[in-house]
């Protein structure tokens, strides 16, 4: 079972009616997807990224802007939702419609790296949607010891591990508990 990004596509269909459509991107190719559903971020794990992740520091032009990292208040430094990288530094500023186009090329590569990462390993809709977050927010799919569990097939020690990725700037942040348990719970649901 895939799971397209419909989702961007309803919300520009959405946003034409309302304001002039920003000049389409070109969409990264996706991966295709394996009997498992891995491939693309389901509706569920698009959910919990943009829940968590928020669309933040919107100004009053309706744009946004680079906010500094909340548990080192400095680097990296972040826009949208969730988005760092080179080119994000204070002072950055995007439209809705750029937020928007980072988000689904991002989870594009994160989605990739998880399936890189998990290889051949059975994995359900809902343990892959909860492994690209925790990617998306982390970037140590290919370091963490959940992935290493996941695909040894102890699935219940590998929802154990989101726990253990709390901390930002040397300290727990409550945001990340709460991220970390989602993430678990989704990881488990199926």
């Amino acid at each position: 079972m895939t799971f397209p990004l419909d989702f961007f596509d309803a919300l520009r269909r959405m946003k034409a009616r309302v304001q002039p459509a920003p000049a389409p991107l070109t969409p990264e190719p996706q991966p295709a997807a394996t009997s498992s559903g891995r491939g693309a971020v389901g509706p569920s794990g698009l959910a919990l990224i943009q829940r968590f992740e928020g669309c933040a520091k919107k100004r009053k032009d309706g744009r946004f802007e680079a906010y500094p990292d909340p548990g080192t208040g400095g680097d990296p430094w972040t826009i949208g939702w969730g988005a760092t990288g080179p080119g994000i530094t204070p002072g950055a500023v995007w439209t809705e419609a750029e937020c928007d186009a980072r988000l689904e090329r991002d989870l594009a590569r994160f989605a990739r790296d998880v399936s890189r990462a998990i290889g051949d390993a059975p994995t359900s809709a809902a343990q892959f949607d909860a492994l690209v977050s925790f990617h998306y927010n982390t970037g140590a799919i290919a370091k963490a010891t959940l992935t290493k569990l996941h695909k040894a097939g102890r699935f219940d020690e590998a929802a154990q591990e989101f726990g253990k990725w709390v901390n930002a700037g040397g300290k727990p942040l409550t945001g990340l508990i709460r991220r970390r348990a989602a993430e678990a719970a989704l990881y488990r649901s199926e």
